[in-house]
């Protein structure tokens, strides 16, 4: 489909673990230091400490 549409792939070849590394290390940092230490009650308190 990116192709069809003259729009480059953002990541590299197929099969290539490392093209998503830093994004994936980014949001496992994500979730252990925000999501899961702590209960939420609610959808927007995660949002807000998110943006803090």
């Amino acid at each position: 489909m990116l192709a069809e549409h003259g729009i480059a792939s953002s990541t590299g070849t197929v099969g290539n673990s490392y093209d998503n590394a830093l994004a994936q290390s980014v949001n496992g940092l994500y979730k252990t230091e925000l999501i899961y230490s702590q209960a939420w009650a609610k959808v927007t308190e995660v949002e807000f400490a998110t943006m803090n």
